[in-house]
C-alpha cells in the first residue's frame, strides 16, 4: 500500500551511494532488484539496459507516442518520463510479465486473435495501456467521453467511443487501431484483466 507520499510501505527511498547515484530496489515482473543507477535513468532505459526487458520500446522519448507504457503498481504510465530513483519500492510490470507461464494473458491473446498488431513495435506498450484502461474503467474513472449521466464511481462501459479515447495515447505508425479497439472490447467482454502482479 503506497504511503501518502507515494513510497511503498517499509520502502525508505534511494539510498544516495554518490552526488551521482543511489542504491533502491524495484519489483519488476514480480521479480525483486537492487540496482544502484545514475539519478537521470528512467525506468525505460532501467529496464532495457540494466534488465535486459526489451519490450518495452523507445519512441519518441517524450511521452507522447506510448511505445513505452508499462504498469506502475498496476496504473499505466510512459516509462521514459519516469525517473528509477523517484519510483523505488515500486511494483513495474511490462508485457514480458503479462504472461502466465507459457499462457499469454487474456489481451494478448486478443491482439493476436484480432490480428491488432503490424510492424508490433507499438504492440507491447499498446497492450500495458489496455490493461490499465481495463482496469481504470473497472474502478469508474471516467474519460472525456464519458457521458455526465454516467453513475460517479461505477464502472465504465467500454463502448467504441470509450476505448478510441482512453487508447489515444498510444499511436500506431501502421494504423492498426480498428483492429486494436475490436482487441480491447473483446477483453472487456471476456473480464480480462491483470494476472497477480
Amino acid at each position: 500500500m503506497p504511503t501518502a507520499d507515494g513510497r511503498r510501505d517499509g520502502a525508505d527511498g534511494p539510498r544516495p551511494v554518490n552526488g551521482r547515484h543511489s542504491a533502491l530496489t524495484l519489483t519488476v515482473n514480480g521479480t525483486p532488484h537492487a540496482l544502484t543507477l545514475d539519478h537521470r535513468s528512467t525506468v525505460l532505459d532501467l529496464l532495457r539496459e540494466h534488465l535486459g526487458l526489451t519490450g518495452t520500446k523507445k519512441g519518441c522519448d517524450h511521452g507522447q507516442c506510448g511505445a513505452c507504457t508499462v504498469l506502475v503498481d498496476g496504473r499505466r504510465a510512459n516509462s521514459c518520463l519516469l525517473l528509477a530513483v523517484a519510483h523505488d519500492g515500486r511494483r513495474i510490470t511490462t508485457v514480458e510479465g503479462l504472461a502466465d507461464a507459457e499462457r499469454l494473458h487474456p489481451l494478448q491473446e486478443a491482439f493476436l486473435e484480432r490480428d491488432a498488431l503490424q510492424c508490433g513495435y507499438c504492440t507491447p506498450g499498446q497492450i500495458c495501456s489496455a490493461i490499465g484502461v481495463l482496469a481504470e474503467a473497472a474502478d469508474g474513472f471516467p474519460s472525456h467521453v464519458t457521458p455526465d449521466t454516467a453513475p460517479s464511481g461505477a464502472p465504465v462501459a467500454l463502448t467504441a467511443d470509450e476505448i478510441r479515447e482512453r487508447m489515444s495515447g498510444n499511436l500506431c505508425r501502421c494504423g492498426a487501431y480498428p483492429r486494436i479497439v475490436e482487441a480491447v472490447a473483446d477483453a472487456a467482454a471476456a473480464g480480462a484483466g491483470v494476472r497477480g502482479r
